[in-house]
């Protein structure tokens, strides 16, 4: 679908928001980019740089404004939810930064108020446009994997010295970079999980009423199929490399992520069997680094993904939400696919607080 629709945006928290700024700046359906951050410094700084005009010093100013058609959100996780809500019940569009919320009923209400204003929600995983997804992506529909048969998606890292928040909440609370490639591969949802908590937090980190686990791991089952999935998430006292990555494998190839930041990742591919007389058969496995993926995206943003933490992702994640604006339809990572992502990681939580008891996980594309 064609229009000839404009994107008129503020971009809300400018730590990680002003890696976004240059793209929305750039992007040949974007009229207008304002920014808004409490901290003054970094406004006019960060304002400075990219020659913004436009400078909101409070998230009311944002919202109260008839200016502008759509909001990104990249402030702390706790504040997503209410403020997702306020953008979207003001008749703005809304991307937001991981995770859409931390508890059903914020999970629900959202949806709920997405469908009710008919705004677009996205939920911006960086995990789901990487240059290795897009790649594995690509070798899976064309059948070079063949027929999936399991896959892993981890999130690591050590969190010493970040913001208070990160101390309570669950590694599984914030499992979306581990579990977004794994359901944006194959397009559907995780349906039950077993999820068991590894090791406790030593007493100087974890917090009165908190998360009690260093790590959590699950076995999810990807609805309406035989496929499983590994999820682990970790936060503290684990020592390796941080690191957001999946594998997969399937009957005729895989693809498994590099173990550390220096190394490559490998590609299998399972040679045929040899027939009778023949014991096993051989694996071919080849070091691969890939390339930056641009297909898709305007010339104007294509070189954005060359550089970054996210792996070439926000240039993708960009486009994406603006053509679902000016295309007026739902983008990849909506409301409801961003609630089933979100309550995969809530309800592993709750199994892990059982001691790996199954537990059912909602599908938000059901509700009433």
């Amino acid at each position: 679908m064609q229009s000839t629709a404009k994107v008129r945006l503020v971009v809300v928290g400018l730590g990680f928001g002003a890696e976004f700024l240059p793209i929305y700046q750039n992007h040949p359906d974007v009229e207008e980019v304002a920014i808004c951050d409490l901290n003054p410094e970094r406004l006019a700084s960060v304002g400075d740089r990219f020659n913004v005009a436009r400078r909101f010093s409070s998230f009311d100013e944002v919202v109260s404004s008839d200016d502008y058609n759509a909001v990104h959100l990249l402030t702390p996780v706790p504040l997503h939810a209410e403020q997702t809500i306020r953008i979207l019940e003001s008749g703005k569009h809304c991307a937001c930064a991981v995770v859409m919320g931390t508890t059903m009923e914020e999970l629900r209400a959202i949806v709920a108020v997405q469908l009710q204003t008919g705004k677009n929600y996205m939920m911006m995983e960086t995990a789901a446009y990487t240059r290795e997804f897009l790649y594995v992506k690509n070798l899976y529909q064309k059948g070079e994997l063949g027929s999936l048969t399991f896959l892993r998606g981890w999130h690591m890292q050590n969190l010493e010295g970040y913001p208070a928040y990160w101390y309570s909440q669950p590694p599984m609370h914030y499992a979306t970079h581990a579990v977004g490639a794994v359901l944006a591969l194959t397009g559907g949802r995780f349906s039950h999980v077993s999820c068991m908590g590894s090791g406790r937090l030593s007493p100087n980190i974890q917090r009165p009423g908190g998360n009690p686990f260093r790590l959590e791991t699950g076995l999810f089952r990807v609805a309406n199929s035989d496929l499983a999935a590994e999820i682990t998430r970790c936060d503290f006292e684990t020592a390796r490399q941080g690191t957001e990555n999946f594998s997969v494998y399937g009957d005729a190839g895989g693809f498994e992520w590099q173990q550390s930041h220096d190394g490559k990742h490998q590609l299998y591919t399972l040679e045929p069997y040899g027939g009778p007389g023949h014991m096993g058969r051989r694996t071919t496995v080849t070091p691969l680094e890939v390339p930056n993926i641009t297909a898709g995206l305007p010339q104007e943003i294509a070189s954005f993904g060359q550089a970054g933490w996210y792996r070439g992702s926000q240039p993708h994640l960009v486009h994406e939400f603006v053509r679902s604006i000016v295309e007026e339809r739902a983008p990849a990572i909506d409301a409801v696919t961003s609630a089933n992502w979100c309550a995969a990681g809530l309800c592993a939580h709750e199994s892990a607080l059982r001691d790996g008891e199954t537990v059912v996980i909602p599908d938000f594309g059901a509700q009433d």
